[in-house]
């Protein structure tokens, strides 16, 4: 007898690696990954830099496609929405690249066939599903800046319009999820899944690492919510305790940053892939993710970053905000901090640098906290979901 063909996933998604360990965030891959194990996934994203336009990754099928003139095409190399912020003139960009989504889009139903739709962001991943795909089941991911962000109220509407028309939504912490209800959402149709985070390369990193007397990390794009000028300060004012702070990641603070930290102990490394990543995470006396809303509204989701810092065994210190709370449980697995509070963050990280008894701790329950992100058991539940959808 014939196998029945597998169900088709179609993935969109707008960052996404351009080359493997290239330091742009996994998530979307490795979430992709996990699907593929059950349904045929191909995966629908923007062009950036050195990207072969198509490809398969681990039996996932990527397409990119091109949506401006290459030379001027970078809106979605990295975060859209802190693209913009950076360079405004960037907004000539959005409805190229919301037209040339749609059309791509447009070809993947007649070529692919999908069976369900997986759109990470509600805008503009989901929007454009929507209303290019109004035939295909949608499942929507919201990661935080699609909910946190992007507040007038006009983009609000739109928001509950599209969300209201996904057979499921799945967010990334608890008070995500209540946004939704309050749009509208039904709560049969909402649930919390966080990204995942693979154990295996974490535990590989933990093993063969060596812990730092005094070495503070500090992982993320360099822009407003992440809050590590806030990080700067905290570590200026501690005088008393040798430390040394190792920032990975670009972007458009980054200039400010490096002059704020002028005649400190602070090296920013740039962008590093996620072997790096993890090895500098392993190195860690303290993880630090001094993350805080931003003038816009965007705010942390669920860092995956913070995922890995867990899964590395690493003592963390962090801003109490949905998502990290669900990691971080104060005085168990690390330090929960208020967002902002600059003497709260530097009497954290005082202790965290100087507490052997209390970084053990942490350290251990960091590594306990991380088995449920497991990308196996995260996997699993989007499954879930994607076979909801198709029934």
């Amino acid at each position: 007898m014939p196998v029945p063909a597998r169900p088709r996933v179609l993935v969109l998604a707008s960052t996404f690696p351009a080359r493997p360990d290239d330091g742009v965030p996994a998530f979307v891959l490795d979430l992709a990954r996990q699907e593929a194990t059950e349904f045929e996934t191909a995966v629908l994203t923007p062009r950036v830099p050195g990207a072969a336009r198509s490809e398969v990754v681990d039996g996932v099928r990527v397409v990119r496609f091109p949506y401006f003139p290459r030379r001027f095409e970078d809106l979605a190399d990295g975060a859209i929405l802190d693209n913009l912020k950076e360079r405004r003139s960037r907004l000539v960009q959005v409805p190229a690249l919301m037209a040339a989504q749609y059309a791509a889009v447009r070809r993947a139903v007649r070529s692919f066939r999908p069976d369900v739709i997986h759109a990470h962001w509600a805008i503009p991943q989901a929007l454009i599903a929507t209303l290019a795909a109004p035939g295909v089941p949608l499942v929507v991911t919201t990661h935080g800046g699609d909910v946190y962000a992007l507040r007038a109220a006009p983009l609000v509407r739109l928001k509950r319009w599209v969300l209201g028309r996904a057979a499921h939504v799945t967010t990334v912490n608890g008070e995500m999820r209540d946004r939704l209800t309050g749009w509208g959402v039904p709560t049969a149709r909402s649930s919390v899944v966080p990204m995942g985070v693979d154990l295996a390369p974490a535990e590989a990193a933990r093993q063969r690492g060596e812990r730092r007397s005094g070495r503070v990390v500090a992982v993320g794009r360099l822009v407003e919510k992440k809050g590590f000028g806030n990080l700067i300060e905290a570590l200026r004012g501690i005088e008393d305790v040798q430390w040394e702070l190792v920032v990975i990641g670009d972007g458009p603070y980054r200039e400010r940053l490096e002059r704020q930290a002028t005649g400190l102990q602070v090296t920013f490394l740039g962008q590093r892939g996620k072997t790096e990543v993890l090895d500098a995470l392993a190195s860690a006396t303290v993880v630090a993710l001094p993350s805080v809303p931003a003038a816009n509204g965007d705010q942390e989701g669920l860092p995956v970053t913070l995922l890995e810092a867990a899964a590395v065994g690493a003592a963390i210190v962090a801003s109490d905000l949905p998502g990290i709370r669900d990691v971080v449980e104060t005085d168990v697995s690390g330090l929960l901090v208020a967002p902002g509070d600059v003497p709260a963050l530097r009497s954290a990280l005082r202790t965290v640098l100087t507490d052997d008894t209390a970084r053990a701790r942490f350290q251990d329950g960091a590594a306990a906290a991380a088995q449920a992100f497991s990308g196996d058991r995260i996997g699993e539940r989007y499954r879930a979901v994607i076979r909801a959808a198709l029934r």
